[in-house]
């Protein structure tokens, strides 16, 4: 009797315990990083109502984070700077500039300016910045160097497995707690000479939570 199937087909099940195993792992390590927001999120960069530059006014310039975002060390969430805070400056220089259209009608009109949000957390995730900028942790740790940014986009996944990693060892984020908003302080460099524990200003130690609760509240 004529065999129904061909002779290589017996190689078959071989290929199928060899073969898929690792197509298995490809594939698991294809969903790990390709649905992370390692890849997903990191580099997002919307497009802004107002063509504001980071580069301009905190680089340049050499404008203090907390100039605009001056909730950020008294409150959970760093303050979307009102267009007051804007025409402070605005009102005297590029007073007819195109670009500032509309911070000028929001300031005369109190409408506030539709800004897109950048930094993102799911809202079963709390986060509060007051904590982490008493510790010592600067704004470029998490946000990158924003001053180097024209566009401000996403630097770091800021997701679990991030945040954990840096409560497990916060020391190498940790910087004298005058300088947390100085973006040319490279902890590779800066941070060889600095000790936490024996910092004079600090009153407690830094223990930040690990357990379940201490981000989901």
């Amino acid at each position: 009797m004529p065999a129904i199937f061909p002779r290589w087909t017996n190689k078959i099940p071989l290929a199928i315990g060899v073969l898929g195993p690792l197509a298995l792992a490809g594939a698991v390590g294809g969903i790990w990083y390709y649905f992370s927001p390692k890849f997903t999120d990191v580099g997002y960069r919307p497009r802004q109502p107002v063509p504001f530059s980071h580069k301009l006014h905190a680089g340049d310039m050499g404008m203090d984070c907390r100039y605009c975002h001056n909730t950020v060390e008294r409150a959970a969430h760093a303050a979307i700077p009102p267009a007051q805070t804007c025409m402070n400056c605005h009102s005297l220089v590029k007073t007819d500039s195109p670009k500032l259209k509309l911070v000028r009608d929001s300031y005369t009109t109190d409408e506030p300016i539709p800004w897109v949000r950048v930094h993102q957390l799911p809202d079963y995730a709390f986060f509060d910045h007051r904590p982490h900028l008493a510790a010592g942790v600067g704004c470029s740790s998490c946000h990158g160097r924003i001053d180097q940014m024209t566009i401000v986009e996403m630097d770091q996944p800021l997701s679990m497995g991030w945040c954990l990693d840096c409560h497990r060892d916060p020391e190498p984020s940790l910087r004298p707690r005058d300088q947390i908003t100085n973006m040319l302080w490279d902890p590779a460099v800066d941070g060889k000479n600095y000790d936490a524990a024996k910092d004079p200003s600090r009153t407690r130690q830094v223990n930040p939570p690990e357990h379940c609760s201490g981000c989901h509240r």
